[in-house]
């Protein structure tokens, strides 16, 4: 063992936090657990995490739920493609190897959104394989320890650091090595002002002693955000209930409920929102009262930024089906059943 692992290991040992996927490495708390985890910061992530264990304790019961169970459970993580994804491994792993993961890198790679870093979590956590982990937190303490300019997010920087990785990597005890590793760079090596007077392996850091820590990692910069402007439409009949609008789309929030909605490249009127294609589609006959309009929303996803609007109708007769696939009649009482965009979960919270 090298004195910079051994020094990981030992600080490890100090500082780790006790956390229910730790204390019980299996196969797919491991899973489960690094899933969640690329959405979320730990301490939001622990509270998924047993929610979804306290709901489908073994991956067998999970590969039994419906898709719509899944991403109500993930409701307010974001990217719902990962959640549709968790789900179709689970069942994947019941129908190829009886509901247990293969203790294989590659045979584990083929599953339904299980990349390297995820394979290799789980084949050096659960299964104690020489295999290393590259997450943003062994990004930034690599990019330091060694002081490289490369950017992170090139398929050049990818190579490099996986390869320095694996070289690092304690083959004798490489689950642990690994998640040092990312505990070091969640609490110790942070992104800003890290506490480099304290590290144990400042006098390894190149970062440190060339003076540029700060400067560690490097990224490209990042792809033009695009704007959106969608202007929902919530209808309610008489009785209360309220059409949804599933969006199958292969768009954002695929498989989720919002509202129907008439959807631009610039803020619209109500005049021009009524006077829509979109809007004359539903058939509502005039018979209508534009009951409220909310205040502007805004909602930001990684490459989009979505300006929204609620605009709320009441219609006086029963409308008992809007001409549209893609559109249900829902209780009011019963949205919270529904998984929604954390867009459209907001306003429930404010209109209630």
């Amino acid at each position: 063992m090298t004195e910079i692992q051994a020094t990981l290991a030992h600080w490890y040992e100090v500082h780790k936090r006790e956390l229910p996927w730790r204390s019980n490495p299996t196969p797919y708390y491991v899973w489960l657990s690094e899933i969640l985890l690329q959405q979320t910061r730990v301490n939001q992530g622990f509270d998924y995490f047993v929610r979804f264990i306290e709901r489908w304790p073994t991956l067998a019961d999970l590969a039994q739920a419906s898709e719509e169970e899944v991403l109500k459970m993930w409701q307010g993580l974001g990217y719902y493609s990962r959640a549709r994804n968790l789900h179709k491994c689970a069942r994947q792993v019941v129908e190829l190897y009886g509901g247990e993961f293969p203790a294989d890198f590659e045979k584990l790679k083929k599953l339904q959104g299980i990349g390297n870093y995820t394979a290799a979590a789980i084949a050096s956590i659960a299964f104690g394989l020489p295999y290393a982990v590259v997450d943003g937190n062994v990004y930034r303490v690599l990019s330091r320890l060694y002081d490289i300019d490369t950017p992170i997010n090139t398929d050049q920087g990818t190579k490099l650091f996986a390869d320095l990785a694996l070289s690092l990597l304690d083959r004798e005890s490489p689950g642990r090595h690994n998640q040092a590793m990312m505990e070091f760079g969640a609490l110790q090596c942070v992104p800003k002002n890290p506490d480099c007077l304290q590290c144990p392996i400042q006098s390894h850091c190149l970062a440190f002693a060339n003076g540029t820590v700060d400067e560690r990692p490097q990224k490209e910069k990042k792809l033009k955000v695009k704007t959106r402007y969608f202007h929902y439409l919530v209808i309610r009949n008489p009785d209360n209930s309220v059409y949804l609008h599933k969006r199958s789309a292969k768009d954002i929030w695929q498989n989720l409920y919002d509202f129907p909605c008439v959807e631009s490249e610039r803020p619209l009127t109500l005049d021009e929102i009524t006077a829509s294609d979109y809007f004359k589609s539903l058939n509502l006959n005039e018979k209508y009262l534009i009951s409220h309009i909310s205040p502007q929303y805004v909602h930001k996803l990684t490459h989009q930024t979505i300006f929204a609007i609620f605009v709320e109708i009441k219609i006086s007769f029963f409308l008992a089906k809007i001409q549209k696939y893609d559109i249900l009649l829902a209780l009011e009482n019963e949205l919270g059943t529904y998984p929604v965009p954390k867009l459209i979960d907001n306003y429930l919270h404010n209109t209630n």
